[in-house]
Formats: structure tokens, sequence, C-alpha cells
């Protein structure tokens, strides 16, 4: 009730009155927050900020997935080594982990320099590589921070699943693949819902990546949100914002065990 509910009922009770300047706010009851946040370029930026928050998903999926898998089915006296490796960036200040991406992708960074150094650049790519302050350094940044987050409960899936299922699909003439889709994926189905969650619902309001990597040239929701409620002093609206993405999360969450009971 202190942590949760509270400070969701402020942020309504903000979101519904009047900013009428820089940090000042009116007790009027106005819907026109959730009026302008519904104009542009609110849309356009929410859209953008789910599908950067889907690619992220995607991709974390796409590589999280076979590390799971292999930690989850690895013999006992390895997996906790190898949770461990997984684990290891959470040792350090996330931004720092964020500043040190920001020195690896630098034009003069650490990738530029190992690219040089093996004769990549100029023998098959004419110049530099420029990702700072794209939107590929930005997708960088929230697959590496996320990417723990959808490994962790697909492992936990992979532990549990039951290797007799699997060779009895073996027996019964599936082979790799259909095993994989037919009865693998399937059970751990759980842990991927898990992930997702855990992976598109926080990412879709990052702006400490957007902010480093991205030069605050890829402006996400979690930005204007942030914006809102500092350097515009805005309250009100940054309020209405965090409502709506919170009403986003809410959906989320309500549509991914559906799908999980298919």
């Amino acid at each position: 009730m202190l942590f949760v509910v509270a400070p969701t009922a402020i942020l309504l009770v903000f979101s519904v009155l009047r900013g009428v300047g820089p940090d000042d706010v009116r007790a009027t009851f106005t819907l026109d927050n959730y009026r302008q946040a519904f104009g542009e370029p609110y849309p356009r930026i929410f859209a953008r900020s789910i599908a950067y928050a889907a690619l992220t998903t995607g991709l974390c999926l796409l590589l999280g997935y076979p590390v799971g898998y292999f930690i989850g089915r690895s013999p006992e006296r390895w997996r906790n080594r190898l949770l461990l490796l997984v684990m290891v960036p959470f040792l350090t200040s996330f931004l720092v982990r964020a500043y040190a991406w920001a020195v690896i992708l630098h034009d003069q960074g650490l990738l530029n320099g190992v690219l040089k150094a093996l004769r990549i650049i100029p023998a098959i790519l004419p110049h530099d590589l420029r990702l700072l302050d794209t939107p590929a350094a930005v997708i960088v940044g929230l697959v590496y921070t996320y990417l723990p987050f959808m490994i962790l409960p697909i492992y936990a899936s992979a532990e549990k699943l039951d290797q007799s299922l699997i060779e009895a699909a073996w027996d019964l003439g599936a082979g790799p693949m259909r095993a994989f889709w037919r009865v693998i994926f399937p059970l751990t189905w759980p842990g991927v819902a898990a992930g997702i969650a855990l992976v598109f619902i926080p990412s879709i309001a990052m702006f400490a990546v957007t902010r480093i990597l991205g030069g605050g040239k890829v402006l996400l929701i979690g930005d204007v949100i942030e914006d809102q409620f500092g350097a515009s002093g805005n309250p009100p609206m940054g309020a209405a914002l965090g409502i709506l993405l919170l009403a986003l999360f809410l959906a989320t969450f309500l549509l991914l065990p559906r799908r999980s009971n298919h």
C-alpha cells in the first residue's frame, strides 16, 4: 500500500490537475492533460517506444533462450557458476555500465580500435563505425541491460523440464526441431512469458540509456515523462503520461498469461 498504491494514487491525482507554469500546479480538476497526451507528438513517441521495446524483447529472447536453456540443462555442478557469469553485470552500477558502452561505441572507442587492429577497417569497412548517438546504440544498451532478465526465468523453466518427455518425443519419431516446437518450447513458455514481461515493460520507460547512448537524439516516452517532471516543470502532464504508461503495463500483464494458457 505504501510503496505501490499510494504513489500511483498521487500520480493519478496530479494527472487531473492543471499546470499553470513552471513547477506551478493549480488544484483544479481538468482532463486537458489526457487530451494533450492523445495529440501529437505523444502517440508517435508512444509508438516508437513500443517498437524499441518490442525489438529489444525480441533480441533478448533470441539471445537469451539458448543461454537460459543451456544453463538449465547443464550439470548441477556448473549451473551456479554459469548463473554467476550472467549476474556479473549487476555487481557494478547501471550508469557505469552504460557509460562503458559509450566508450566502446565512440568513434575513437574500443570497437573501432579493435576493427582497425584486425585490419577490418579499412580492408572491409571503408571508414570507422559511427554507432554512438544512434538508434543502434540505444538498442545495444537496452539489450545489454535487460538480457539477464530474459535468461533467468527461461533458465528456471528449463531446469524443471522433464527429460523423459523429450526422449518420448524422439522415440515417437519427432526430429530435433519438431521436439523443440511441440514439447520443449511449450513447456518452457512460462519462463519465456515472464522474461517478455520483465524486459518489455521496463524497456518502454527507460530514459537513461537513450540519454547516454542516444545523445538525446532518440526520444522515447521515458525521456518525455522525465522532461515533464524536470526541465519543463509540468508535473500534471508528466503524471498523465505516466498513468497512460501504467495502463500499457497492465495491458501487457493481462495479455501474457492468456497466451500462456494455450
